[in-house]
């Protein structure tokens, strides 16, 4: 059996011990010694020791029904700890932490296709000319929770920071507190739905994975793409190029889902419209607040007049229409009377100003 890599088996050992914990305080001492009899069993019929297999097979069939439920939750939790490690383990290694280094930087790659005879002239086009295309589909079957999908999210954030080699011991025990806690949230919380989303609910979980994630770390890429682009060829990608894409069939998938009517159909989109309003205006009022500086060019001069902070001023119009665009979405979502004067409709409305 392969060997775990020591940072990733002490990252398991510690979630699982934070598990078990959790455990103790509830059901109890009792069922946590049950977990770990049945554990131990498993580990002992994996290696193929004498007489092990019994060992399991007759703890199993001895539990409860009582029983049945905290030990297969109990399981449950610590495979979903464990593959949140794994997880981890293989971000971290894709930024070049000291831990083995498996994959190719951008530059590396670029390095080897030079070499290869790709010449810098024909790598930057191909770049250039990329169509990746990230498809966001609907999945009734998707049975884990939100609220879950979203501890597990800061359960890594908590690993990535315990990741540093000059923490204080204060530090340190803050950041595994918050684990703790967040394990023993996960361990108290029902990992099933009770009800089976509806074709919105699959749109609101594909939106949550934008805001939550692509919407930083697609431009981070991109800007990491265009800086090693650069670095190979000489040439930064094209301010049209656009080599990846999200597209989502949430709301408008029609096959054999009876559920998904013009009516569901219209209202994703309008939730899309205040989703991409909602984190456009996030993005606009922290630009607002960096750019307050007064030099400006003739251009810009000739829209905002006389005004002592330029970018400000014409951020402060875009802001206005975003929150406007956001507001009537917002109604018409909800099936209210919707002001559509002054919102943003054709993408030269958003991209002009900027």
């Amino acid at each position: 059996m392969t060997e775990l890599h020591p940072e990733l088996r002490e990252n398991v050992r510690m979630l699982g011990e934070l598990l078990g914990q959790s455990i103790r305080r509830y059901p109890g001492q009792e069922c946590y010694e049950l977990i770990e009899e049945i554990r131990a069993a498993a580990k002992s019929d994996r290696r193929q020791e004498s007489g092990s297999g019994q060992r399991l097979v007759n703890l199993l069939r001895k539990l409860s029904d009582d029983e049945l439920l905290p030990v297969t939750r109990a399981f449950n939790q610590f495979l979903n700890l464990a593959n949140l490690a794994e997880q981890y383990h293989g971000i971290r290694r894709k930024r070049g932490h000291q831990s083995d280094l498996m994959v190719e930087s951008l530059g590396e790659v670029f390095e080897r296709l030079k070499q290869g005879d790709v010449t810098p002239e024909e790598l930057h086009q191909r770049v250039a000319d990329l169509r990746i295309e990230f498809v966001l589909t609907a999945h009734p079957t998707e049975v884990a929770r939100r609220t879950l999908i979203m501890k597990y999210d800061e359960m890594s954030d908590c690993l990535a920071r315990l990741d540093h080699d000059d923490l204080m011991p204060a530090e340190r025990e803050e950041i595994v507190n918050r684990l703790s806690q967040l394990v023993t949230e996960a361990w108290h919380t029902d990992e099933i739905r009770q009800e089976r989303p509806t074709a919105v609910d699959e749109a609101k979980w594909g939106f949550a994975v934008i805001e939550n994630s692509l919407w930083q770390a697609l431009p981070q890429f991109l800007r990491s793409l265009d800086t090693s682009l650069e670095d190979a060829t000489g040439k930064g990608l094209p301010l049209q190029a656009s080599p990846i894409r999200i597209a989502s069939w949430m709301g408008g998938d029609r096959d054999g889902n009876p559920n998904v009517t013009h009516k569901v159909t219209r209202r994703v989109f309008l939730l899309g419209r205040w989703m991409a309003a909602d984190l456009y205006l996030r993005d606009i009022q922290a630009l607002r607040a960096e750019l307050s500086m007064w030099q400006a060019s003739d251009e810009l001069k000739t829209v905002v007049g006389d005004s002592r902070e330029p970018y400000r001023h014409v951020l402060a119009e875009l802001r206005e229409r975003l929150i406007r665009t956001r507001d009537w979405a917002e109604a018409s979502v909800n099936g209210e009377t919707a002001d559509a004067n002054g919102i943003l409709f054709e993408n030269e409305d958003f991209t002009g100003p900027l």
